[in-house]
């Protein structure tokens, strides 16, 4: 394990903080959290599976207060997250076996998709619409391929959920980031538990940064939930638009 200074504690508290922060409006914690883990010095495979120890305390933050405040449902959520967990499950198998590498360029290419019609649709989320898929039928789609891709790779999974749940279901924003932390949070325990399997957590870091991320992750779905999706969409368009950055940057310039 590296050694890490009382300093860089403080530091990857803090980095967690506004990560989880991040996270709970819009997804993308992962923008803040992971670059902090390498800067600390953890090798990639330490930082990522110390990343999902710490995001998964963010998660569950952002989610409980979204079921406690009324705009998500663990009951409704039974169906989603049988087949996020079974997805995730595979995907985490999967990229055991398989090179990950043929994925990461068709990724900020959907994420391309996902910003245009966002940023071109101007009333998208604001209020519940009529929804386009069934109940069912959506949670077993996207339980299944969206957990197999969070389990399998995972960047932007937060913005496929939410813009997928507000097209399909016909949700708001702030009931969309309820349910995509929901699903987040399901993912992010099977990564979890392979990483630890892997011997792949620095356990110290992580629970500073699970303490940062659970306080940003209760301010930030706070706000979500106060101020709606007038605050969601501007904070869900920068992330989507930084995540593309950094990963077109990392899949076709490195």
């Amino acid at each position: 394990m590296p050694d890490i200074t009382t300093d860089l504690l403080i530091m990857l508290f803090f980095a967690g903080l506004f990560a989880g922060l991040v996270d709970s409006i819009a997804g993308g914690g992962g923008l803040i959290s992971v670059p902090a883990l390498l800067f600390a010095g953890l090798p990639p495979q330490l930082a990522l599976g110390t990343n999902k120890l710490q995001g998964t305390f963010g998660s569950l933050s952002a989610a409980y207060n979204y079921v406690r405040k009324g705009q998500a449902s663990l009951k409704d959520s039974g169906i989603g997250i049988l087949f996020t967990f079974i997805g995730a499950m595979v995907g985490a198998w999967a990229v055991q076996q398989l090179n990950p590498e043929f994925i990461k360029p068709l990724i900020p290419i959907l994420l391309v998709v996902v910003f245009v019609y966002t940023l071109f649709s101007k009333k998208l989320g604001y209020e519940d619409q009529n929804p386009k898929l069934s109940w069912n039928i959506f949670w077993f789609i996207f339980g299944i391929t969206l957990g197999f891709y969070d389990g399998f790779f995972g960047p932007g999974v937060g913005s496929f959920w939410a813009v997928a749940i507000i097209y399909f279901l016909g949700f708001n924003m702030t009931k969309a980031s309820g349910y995509t932390k929901i699903m987040n949070f399901v993912s992010n325990i099977v990564a979890l538990v392979m990483f630890i399997i892997g011997g792949n957590v620095y356990y110290t870091v992580g629970f500073v940064m699970a303490f940062g991320q659970t306080i940003g992750a209760i301010i930030g779905s706070g706000l979500a939930i106060r101020k709606g999706a007038a605050f969601i969409r501007p904070v869900f368009l920068i992330v989507v638009f930084l995540t593309i950055i950094r990963l077109a940057y990392l899949n076709y310039f490195t």
